[in-house]
C-alpha cells in the first residue's frame, strides 16, 4: 500500500478506538471552551449555558453510572446517573444565574467562575474558534469528540511528516506516528482542552524546522504560521517555543563556530522565528493586557481567585515548586515508564544533532508549563504533555540509528576477519 494509506488507516484506527469514550473527558476548564465557542456561533450567554451544563453534567453522570457498574460494593445498587445529572445541573445553574444577575455578561464565555478567572479562557480564542464547526454541525457532545479525533489523528501525522521529512524509513516513521497515539500524548490531545491543538502547533513548528535544516522553502512560513497560531490557543506555548528554539538556535551556532563552521543560515532563520515570536508575543499579551505572570500565580496560590491574594507570592510559589518536583520525581522514580521514553527519546534526538536540539527545545516547553503550573493533582500531567513529544519523533530516530549500527556490523566484522587472514 501507499505510504498516506498506512497513515490514514492508523488515524482512522485511533479514532474508532476513541469511540469507546465519546463522553467522559470533560474538565471544569473544559465548560470555558465549549461557552467560548458557543458565544462564537451567536448564542446567547444562557442558551450557552444551557448547552454547555446540561452536556457537562451528562458527562459526569456517565462517569458516576460506569464507575458504579464495576464498584465491588456498589454495584448492585440502583443507577446513580439521574441523581448525578440533577445535582450538577443544580449547581452548575445557581452559580450562573447568580452571576449573571450581578451583572457578569461581557467577554464570550459563559460566568461559570470570577471574572478575574474567566479572562484567563478569554485570552485563548483559538481553540474556541476550532470547535466552532464541529459543535456547529454535530453537536457538543459529538462536536467535542470529532474535534478531539482530528486535532489528536492530525498530530500523529504530523510526526509521520516529521520523521519522513529526515528520511526515516517508512516503517519508523510510522511507529512514530503509532507511538504519539498511544503515549498519554493521545489521551491528552482527545481532551476538550488546548493540549491537544497546542501539542499539534508545536509539532507544526518542529516540522518547519526540518524543512529548513532540509532547504525547503516552506520551512519558515511553517514555523512563523505555528508560532502565530499558537499565541492564539496558549499565549505562554508561543512564548516559551519562541524562547527555547532561539536558545536552541544559539547552542547549535556555538558548536558550529568551535568546529570552525559558519552558523549556516538555516539555523539562524529558525533561531530568528523563534527570537521574533518571543518578543513580539510579550509586547502583543502586554498590549492586549493578558494575564502576566504574576497573575498566573495568584491564581495558583489562590485557588483560582477564590482566596484571597498573597502579598509576596513568589517566596510561597518557588516552595511549592522545590516540593513539587520532588514530589513529582518520586513518582516517576517508582514508575519510571516517562523518564525512560525520556532517555531513549534524547538519545535518538542526538543521533541528529541540529535537528535533534530543535526537538529538544520543542518537548522543553512541556517543562516549562508545568514548572509555571507546579500543582500535582492536575489529571495526567496534562500540563507537561509536550515533553512526550521527544519520545515519540525520538526513538523512531533512535531505532532507526541501531538498524543502521546492525546492519553495517556484519559487514565490518567480515572486513576484520578478512584483514587477520591477511
Amino acid at each position: 500500500m501507499r505510504p498516506r494509506t498506512w497513515v490514514l488507516l492508523l488515524a482512522a484506527l485511533f479514532a474508532v478506538l476513541q469511540l469507546a469514550n465519546v463522553s467522559g473527558r470533560d474538565t471544569p476548564d473544559s465548560r470555558n471552551y465549549l461557552s467560548y465557542a458557543l458565544g462564537l456561533r451567536g448564542d446567547s450567554k444562557r442558551e450557552a449555558a444551557l448547552t454547555t451544563i446540561e452536556h457537562y453534567c451528562a458527562g459526569k453522570a456517565a462517569m458516576a453510572h460506569r464507575d458504579q457498574t464495576v464498584h465491588v460494593v456498589r454495584f448492585h445498587r440502583p443507577d446513580p446517573a439521574p441523581a448525578v445529572l440533577a445535582r450538577c445541573r443544580a449547581k452548575e445553574w445557581s452559580e450562573v444565574e447568580r452571576r449573571l444577575a450581578a451583572g457578569h455578561t461581557a467577554g464570550h464565555t459563559v460566568p461559570f467562575a470570577s471574572e478575574r478567572f474567566m479572562r484567563i479562557f478569554e485570552a485563548r480564542p483559538g481553540y474556541p474558534v476550532f470547535l466552532v464547526p464541529f459543535v456547529t454541525v454535530l453537536g457538543a457532545t459529538w462536536g467535542l469528540w470529532a474535534a478531539g479525533v482530528t486535532v489528536a489523528a492530525g498530530g500523529g501525522v504530523l510526526v509521520f511528516l516529521i520523521l519522513r521529512t529526515l528520511s526515516v524509513p517508512l516503517p519508523l516513521a510510522l511507529t512514530g506516528q503509532a507511538l504519539y497515539y498511544v503515549l498519554p500524548c493521545g489521551a491528552i490531545a482527545m481532551r476538550p482542552m488546548t493540549e491537544g491543538l497546542l501539542m499539534a502547533l508545536t509539532l507544526a513548528a518542529v516540522w518547519g524546522c526540518a524543512l529548513v535544516l532540509q532547504g525547503r522553502r516552506a520551512g519558515p512560513a511553517l514555523i512563523a504560521g505555528a508560532l502565530a497560531a499558537l499565541f492564539t490557543v496558549k499565549h505562554s506555548q508561543a512564548l516559551f517555543l519562541g524562547v527555547c528554539l532561539a536558545g536552541a538556535g544559539v547552542l547549535v551556532a556555538v558548536a558550529r563556530r568551535r568546529k570552525g563552521r559558519a552558523p549556516g543560515r538555516d539555523v539562524t532563520v529558525i533561531a530568528g522565528l523563534g527570537l521574533g515570536a518571543a518578543v513580539g508575543t510579550l509586547a502583543l499579551a502586554k498590549l492586549l493586557g493578558h494575564p502576566s505572570a504574576s497573575e498566573s500565580v495568584q491564581d495558583l496560590l489562590a485557588d483560582h481567585f477564590t482566596r484571597p491574594d498573597r502579598a509576596d507570592p513568589w517566596p510561597e510559589f518557588l516552595q511549592l515548586s522545590r516540593n513539587f518536583w520532588l514530589e513529582w520525581l518520586r513518582r516517576q522514580l517508582w514508575e519510571p515508564l516517562f523518564l525512560a521514553a525520556l532517555g531513549a527519546g534524547l538519545w535518538g534526538a542526538l543521533r541528529r544533532p541540529t535537528f535533534g536540539a530543535f526537538l529538544i527545545a520543542a518537548a522543553a516547553t512541556g517543562v516549562l508549563t508545568q514548572a509555571g503550573h507546579p500543582d500535582i493533582h492536575i489529571w495526567g500531567g496534562r500540563l507537561i504533555a509536550s515533553a512526550w513529544l521527544l519520545p515519540v519523533v525520538g526513538v523512531p530516530l533512535l531505532l532507526e540509528h541501531l538498524l543502521r549500527a546492525q546492519v553495517s556490523l556484519p559487514a565490518q566484522g567480515h572486513s576484520d576477519r578478512a584483514h587477520s587472514l591477511r
